[in-house]
């Protein structure tokens, strides 16, 4: 394995780890011990701000912190001085006095993160050619499917073994023991960061990205389902589909697992295609993912309910290598990284609203809570659809990197 392949398959575990971070409050809030002492049992609306403040936090963060990232650290050392934030907001969240305090440290922990997707495209963008971005950004965001499906029964069964302040530890450790020793050894940025730009510099050009807007609408459509769905699915299959915890355990991973694979499948589909037709993966992606969730909120049997979240995920997968392809064929050279935080920063402060807005609607819904904020997941997949037609229709870029006249 060469060099740069080393410093991709670092930055998928790196993914992964931020993900176990940010999901273990899925997991906790089924637990009565968490939500009693933090005083949120049966507060659906105050379960989903544990998301959505970590993602205000998080979209923040990469909307304005990641141009300095880009002009002052790079890939490498923006990458430690994020691990280092992220172990320290996870140890002390255990030690929170109290709920608004946990939400704080969520926030903090979601702003540690913001950067990390843009530092991962700035390294597929400066190790790796046109032709041959699909399958480092399909493996690099393959660290999300990792990650969540990992994550969820490695948190069930740390709370099992160690309860809800364990669980914490444990993964602050990770930070420590596995992610920064990976990006000491593994990562190296390229001389091409010596092109020195103001953080201003980078923001400004990510602002005129042709087709941003577009670009955007699909982040936002993305992530809406990914931070919807992964938020309410372990209590969707243990409170509405009455699954056991180990069953639960399993079949929360199983999604994510499925699209490990449809990812790189994704990638390989987009090497292989022009330019312009890369968002001809979002379509088939967002037609697949609003068939199999309307199927489970029409399915009577759980077995099948949980058959169509396992497919959606499969087609939900296919879209991941695409958004930060598209970014890399856009944006301007010296601000890939910074263009990719303006996406994904306001693409997470927009989609942090959606764990919120289905607990709510979960709440108000009562015997059929379930269905309609799952519906909300399945009208995430019709604007990708919008997005990604309107940028099949438009100019394809005519070289890599650079805009067309």
């Amino acid at each position: 394995m060469t060099a740069r392949w080393l410093g991709v398959v670092t930055l998928l575990v790196v993914v992964a780890i931020s993900y176990l971070d940010r999901m273990n409050v899925s997991v906790l809030i089924t637990d009565p011990a968490f939500t009693g002492h933090f005083g949120i049992t049966g507060d659906r609306a105050a379960q989903g701000a544990l998301m959505t403040l970590f993602l205000v936090g998080y979209g923040v963060s990469a909307l304005l912190v990641t141009p300095w990232y880009e002009a002052a650290l790079g890939v490498r050392r923006g990458l430690l001085v994020s691990l280092a934030m992220w172990a320290l907001f996870t140890v002390l969240s255990p030690f929170a006095l109290g709920a608004v305090m946990l939400l704080a440290l969520r926030a903090l922990l979601g702003a540690g993160e913001g950067p990390l997707f843009s530092l991962k495209t700035m390294y597929v963008r400066e190790h790796f050619a046109e032709g041959e971005l699909g399958k480092p950004n399909a493996v690099t965001s393959m660290g999300v499917s990792l990650g969540t499906a990992v994550g969820l029964p490695v948190v069930t069964f740390a709370l099992y073994l160690f309860g809800w302040h364990g669980s914490f530890l444990l993964l602050a450790a990770l930070n420590v023991l596995v992610g920064v020793p990976l990006v000491m050894l593994f990562v190296r940025t390229t001389a091409r960061r010596s092109q020195r730009r103001p953080a201003r510099d980078r923001f400004v050009a990510a602002l005129r990205t042709p087709r941003l807007g577009w670009i955007l609408l699909v982040e936002v459509a993305t992530l809406g389902y990914l931070w919807g769905s992964s938020s309410w699915l372990p209590s969707y299959l243990l409170q509405e589909r009455h699954f056991s915890l180990a069953q639960m355990g399993v079949l929360s991973a199983l999604p994510f697992l499925v699209s490990l694979g449809s990812g790189f499948l994704g990638g390989y589909v987009i090497d292989r295609l022009a330019p312009a037709r890369v968002p001809a993966v979002l379509v088939v992606g967002a037609v697949g993912t609003a068939a199999c969730v309307t199927a489970v909120v029409l399915a009577d049997s759980r077995w099948l309910a949980a058959a169509g979240l396992i497919l959606a995920n499969g087609f939900w997968g296919l879209q991941g290598p695409a958004i930060p392809t598209l970014v890399q064929q856009y944006a301007r050279p010296e601000a890939v990284g910074s263009t990719y935080g303006v996406i994904n920063g306001v693409g997470n402060l927009v989609a942090a609203a959606l764990p919120t807005l289905m607990g709510v609607v979960i709440a108000a819904g009562g015997a059929h809570g379930f269905a309609a904020g799952y519906t909300l997941l399945a009208a995430t997949q019709a604007v990708t659809l919008v997005g990604a037609c309107a940028l099949l229709r438009s100019s394809p870029v005519s070289s890599y990197g650079q805009p067309p006249p």
